[in-house]
């Protein structure tokens, strides 16, 4: 059994319901471009709405982070990984949730209590010492000297405000070295495996800090990381999850892993996270913008590194490679069993693009060094950052013309290139608690009416694709063949503000997921919804399975007005409108 099943069946012996992993691509959050961690999707159940699973839940999430996509290719680093998470609503909160760490970890996982060591909150000027998770860990056996009292690296807050508390976080001693007797945070080979969050505070906007009435726990276990410890190794992908993806891509190119590592690493890592985003309920598709940028990019960037290992890349390697990843996990998530066909698809046709780029690429630095010139630094981060070009390609074919490359100069470009991209997406990664004010909340009721117009007006095979609201518009992708007319565009503005103009109740129900879809319930992916649901309705015109927020009356929308209609993918169209 692997340690997912393990972990699912310890926390359902302990009354907790599994609830399904959320797409990779989050609905309704801005903040965001990816579920970036296995609280994400349970943001509105932390900030106090009722989950219809109770009040104890565990799951498995699939997340992925690209901000340290550079730093892939050493041991650790991952785009895509899965966590592991528990939770308590309103329920028990740090006695049951530290002993049932402990009892996993040493009873279950049999890691010896000799190789842990934890941190606690150490307390401040507004919160007190954690002692009570202090006293917890003594009494299980953890010795004092490896208990570490901090306090930034021990405090959890989404932004500014909001729920917030400390936390607890247990590390494993990855090391042939002798274990020290005390605990040195600064020590690397101490590492961080699980980290138990316990929200027991809210900070208000003026810094006031009040206990809350509920108290929640979220916790959160890497799966990747913690299966290499397990296992005995080093390297990440020297671990089961990823040694077969290894070994093929060994045997494709004929060379060992051994000295061609980080290429390897980034194959396997990029196709993996690559075939999560194309199975995606949302339909994201290669492209310049948001998740279709990362898709893309991801794609090419293997791509790059396959021909670096001198793999045919006019061959079927990279569907090889995917069909190993799509026939692993489809017995976990099944929108990759759904959508096997649509994820080869979108890797072979990437493929074939980008194979016509990098032979522009070539005329252009072929064009470059005509006159057996050197190459700067602008035309280098030129034929990378237009063409694809690694400064290694770039080197190589220099040197192979007798030519110089002014490398420290491209790296101050790309240096200059990353800091631009960090501070652009910052907004995007940061996540949190966010996105469900009072405006927001209104543009996601806006986005039920919406789904109905076009129902009306278009036909009834028009489906949610995905969307994304802030507090300024909402964005609605839907299934259609064609470019809407402006009539069109019209009686669905029209049907929408009349709607709105009735003032009709929202309405919300609880009820099994095969009673809500006999009902007539409308879902973007069935799969990702738990047995019981939410149903919104409005009046007869809508009904969908969601998790909210909505307003309790139609009448409070203001008027709606389409400022936007275009194409967001092959298939699917892309409304931009706003609440005035």
């Amino acid at each position: 059994m692997n340690l997912k099943d393990l972990y699912i069946n310890f926390f359902i012996s302990k009354g907790h319901k599994q609830i399904p992993s959320a797409p990779v691509v989050p609905e309704n959050d801005p903040s965001v471009l990816f579920n970036t961690a296995g609280m994400q999707p349970l943001i509105p159940y932390l900030m106090g709405q009722a989950h219809p699973y109770g009040t104890r839940l565990c799951d498995y999430q699939k997340c992925i982070r690209t901000i340290d996509l550079d730093s892939v290719g050493d041991t650790t680093h991952h785009t895509f990984f899965e966590m592991l998470g528990n939770w308590s609503l309103g329920d028990y909160f740090k006695d049951e949730s530290i002993a049932w760490s402990f009892e996993f970890l040493t009873e279950h996982l049999h890691i010896p209590v000799e190789r842990l060591a934890v941190t606690v909150f150490a307390g401040n000027d507004e919160i007190p010492f954690d002692e009570v998770s202090y006293n917890k860990w003594l009494s299980l056996g953890i010795p004092s000297e490896r208990i570490a009292k901090t306090v930034d690296d021990n405090f959890w807050i989404a932004g500014a405000s909001g729920p917030c508390g400390g936390d607890t976080e247990i590390f494993y001693w990855r090391s042939e070295d002798a274990i020290p007797e005390t605990f040195d945070t600064e020590d690397d080979r101490w590492v961080e495996i699980w980290n138990n969050v316990f929200m027991q505070y809210n900070k208000d906007e003026n810094g006031n800090i009040t206990e809350l009435p509920k108290k929640n726990v979220d916790t959160g276990m890497g799966v990747e990381r913690t299966t290499a410890i397990l296992e005995g190794v080093n390297d990440n992908y020297l671990s089961s999850i990823w040694k077969d993806v290894i070994d093929l891509i060994s045997s494709i190119s004929n060379l060992p892993y051994e000295g061609n590592e980080r290429s390897m690493r980034i194959i396997a890592d990029h196709l993996r996270t690559a075939v999560f985003i194309a199975a995606d309920p949302a339909g994201i598709k290669p492209s310049n913008t948001d998740q279709g940028y990362i898709l893309r990019r991801l794609i090419r960037r293997a791509i790059r590194h396959a021909k670096q290992l001198n793999i045919d890349i006019n061959s079927d390697w990279e569907l090889d490679i995917a069909k190993v990843l799509l026939d692993k996990y489809k017995v976990y998530y099944k929108e990759l069993e759904y959508n096997y066909n649509v994820v080869l698809d979108v890797l072979h046709n990437e493929k074939v693009k980008f194979n016509r780029t990098l032979e522009k690429g070539l005329k252009e630095f072929a064009k470059a060094t005509r006159n057996n010139e050197n190459i700067d630094a602008l035309t280098a981060f030129h034929l990378y950052d237009t063409y694809g070009f690694p400064i290694e390609l770039t080197t190589e074919l220099a040197n192979e013309r007798g030519l110089s490359v002014d490398i420290k100069g491209f790296e101050a470009k790309f240096k200059e290139h990353q800091e631009l991209s960090r501070t652009a997406s910052a907004g995007k990664f940061k996540g949190g608690l966010a996105g469900n004010g009072e405006i927001e909340t209104k543009y996601h009721t806006a986005t039920h009416l919406l789904n109905a117009a076009l129902k009306v007006v278009v036909g009834p095979d028009v489906h949610q694709k995905g969307s994304n609201i802030t507090s300024e518009r909402m964005r609605f992708d839907f299934s259609c063949d064609h470019k809407l007319t402006d009539e069109e565009k019209h009686q669905a503005e029209d049907l929408v503000n009349k709607w709105i103009s009735e003032g009709i109740d929202v309405t919300v129900k609880e009820m099994p997921k095969v009673d809500a879809i006999a009902s007539g319930a409308e879902c973007m992916f069935i799969e990702k919804y738990p047995d019981v649901v939410t149903v919104y309705s409005i009046g007869d015109i809508s009904k969908e399975l969601c998790g909210g927020p909505h307003v309790k009356n139609t009448s409070e929308l203001g008027t709606f007005r389409i400022i936007k209609e275009e194409a967001s993918s092959a298939g699917v169209r892309r409304i931009k409108a706003v609440l005035e």
